[in-house]
């Protein structure tokens, strides 16, 4: 098990040298700090927790100054645990970056689902309106609530209410490609949040030793060919024109 943070940048798509297309979310994996390992003996489990974005002294408070010292780091706007890791692998302050994962591992992504504010019951459970007849008197209502004994709203009933900023996990996700040069992952398909999102991509749960092989991409970078440089010995000659008069 291994894991790291990173943003959300969007999505975007590949293509394959064998032409197949590949629709990728871009994840910007900046440098990751290891500011705390926890063991049994000291905390009951095993668990590293890692340091996303470094934030200005100002802008934080003594406390998590003094959390991410001992670690030797600035102070970080997230904090978040991997749990599940062998912690003999890892050092207090340790760096991590894109080359944790490879192409091909397969991963969850979680991160926090968009908001969508207080929704009816139609767009948050999907259920089907009345007839839109004018003597319908039923449109988008819940429908019944609390007709059948024992005469009230019965637990469990989905009602309107706050749709979406909930915690959401997308499993046995792809990773396409990492780009080290540009600490991006490239990862198959669609991971919760919006754009700019704190996300977390750890180790597929269900599938922890699979492993798909990388594909080959085509690359758009432009090749530069090397100019040779050619001495030529030829002598000039020059054309002499005479008139006859």
């Amino acid at each position: 098990m291994k894991g790291i943070l990173g943003r959300k940048k969007g999505m975007t798509q590949v293509f394959t040298t064998d032409g197949k297309l590949i629709p990728v979310t871009v994840i910007e994996v900046e440098p990751n700090v290891v500011t705390q390992i926890k063991t049994i003996e000291t905390d009951g489990y095993e668990a590293i927790q890692l340091g996303y974005e470094t934030v200005k002294e100002k802008n934080s408070n003594k406390p998590k100054m003094g959390h991410t010292k001992k670690a030797n780091t600035e102070p970080k706007r997230f904090l978040r645990e991997i749990k599940g890791v062998n912690v003999s692998d890892y050092t207090l302050g340790q760096v991590l970056d894109a080359s944790t994962f490879e192409a091909g591992e397969i991963v969850d992504v979680s991160g926090t689902s968009k908001g969508k504010g207080f929704q009816g019951v139609i767009k948050r459970h999907n259920q089907s309106r009345g007839p839109m007849g004018h003597g319908s008197q039923y449109h988008r209502g819940v429908g019944s609530l609390g007709t059948m004994r024992p005469m009230h709203v019965l637990k469990g009933k989905k009602l309107p209410g706050q749709m979406g900023n909930k915690a959401a996990t997308i499993q046995n996700l792809e990773i396409i490609a990492v780009d080290l040069e540009n600490n991006v992952i490239l990862i198959k398909g669609n991971v919760p949040g919006p754009k700019k999102g704190l996300v977390v991509i750890k180790t597929a749960i269900k599938n922890k030793d699979k492993k798909k092989t990388p594909v080959d991409l085509i690359s758009y970078q432009e090749e530069v060919e090397e100019a040779v440089e050619t001495t030529n010995n030829t002598e000039d000659t020059s054309t002499v024109e005479t008139t006859n008069e």
